[in-house]
């Protein structure tokens, strides 16, 4: 069930999921196959997802079409694979009062995400307003999932970079890959934590988050107002490596939720050991030496001693 900061919220009468066969079974496939990477406190993992001149996932690349440069330094690459990775993520959605005339679209783009989990994968989904609302607990159950999104509440302000931080409580002590995708129509008006403490905190925490924003009209009682995605979001994404999509029509909610799905399960691990500990930021930059290829990873992380980041593991 959805849990809100101060109201417990009544499951709905479950939906009927679409159950996708095709990707259960070659799920089932892969989890079987996963290997496992422990890497060590001196091990710092990149994950990239690497597009060509047409925007098409390259899913064929090599250790060697890969260099890392940490502080513009060149550092050797010491963990490789291609196979596709577990996830932990908070699928958080708004549903502010901007949102009122798309929230039944909106949950069927979300479903569209969540019924393309793996079995090895695990999801909460919370919504966010003027209050925050997250499920109760981590499941690979896409069907309860899916139900979830029936309890989701609306509201007026939107709280969204609160959201993000309650986001982020939820992943802070699973092992492996953990990823945010959040969604929202407006700026944020209500939170009391800011965007830059975000973007530390998920660079501590390893976090990638995943934004999706939607230019919309909706009418506020006066007068029809056209919203756009909070600015912070393209930050956000480009800071801890995940993606930032910017949508002017409602038609595009689903291929773009299905879009998310697409990369995480398609994105590469790369990692290596940082030549120092310094407790300070180092800069990070990841380049494919193929020509026409596009990467996306994290720019950053936090060179400290005592973190230990586990690729791939999951409780």
């Amino acid at each position: 069930m959805l849990i809100s900061k101060t109201t417990l919220m009544p499951k709905i009468l479950r939906p009927l999921a679409v159950t996708l066969l095709a990707v259960s079974a070659i799920g089932v496939f892969i989890s079987a196959q996963q290997p496992v990477f422990r890497t060590g406190a001196r091990m710092v993992s990149v994950y990239s997802t690497v597009t060509d001149t047409n925007g098409r996932l390259v899913p064929d690349l090599t250790k060697n079409d890969f260099d890392i440069f940490d502080n513009g330094q060149p550092q050797p690459v010491a963990l490789f694979d291609a196979s596709i990775q577990p996830i932990t993520v908070v699928v958080m959605l708004d549903t502010s009062a901007s949102m009122t005339a798309n929230l039944e679209l909106l949950k069927a783009a979300a479903a569209q995400f969540l019924i393309r989990l793996l079995p090895a994968d695990k999801a909460r989904v919370g919504a966010f307003n003027d209050k925050i609302q997250i499920s109760a607990r981590f499941t690979s159950d896409r069907d309860d999932l899916i139900a979830e999104l029936g309890s989701l509440d609306f509201g007026n302000p939107t709280r969204l970079y609160d959201a993000i931080a309650v986001s982020l409580d939820a992943l802070e002590n699973i092992e492996g890959r953990r990823v945010i995708l959040v969604f929202t129509d407006g700026d944020d008006t209500a939170s009391s934590i800011s965007m830059g403490k975000i973007v530390d905190r998920a660079r501590a925490e390893d976090t990638m988050i995943y934004a999706i924003g939607l230019q919309s009209d909706f009418f506020n009682g006066q007068r029809r107002i056209r919203t756009r995605p909070d600015r912070g979001l393209r930050k956000l994404a480009e800071e801890t490596g995940g993606g930032y999509f910017e949508l002017e029509k409602t038609g595009e909610l689903g291929p773009t939720f299905t879009r998310v799905a697409q990369e995480l399960h398609s994105q590469y691990l790369l990692g290596f050991a940082p030549p120092v500990l310094d407790g300070k930021v180092h800069k990070l930059e990841l380049r494919v030496r193929k020509t026409g290829m596009q990467v996306r990873a994290r720019k950053s992380y936090l060179a400290t001693p005592d973190v230990t980041t586990d690729a791939g593991k999951r409780d």
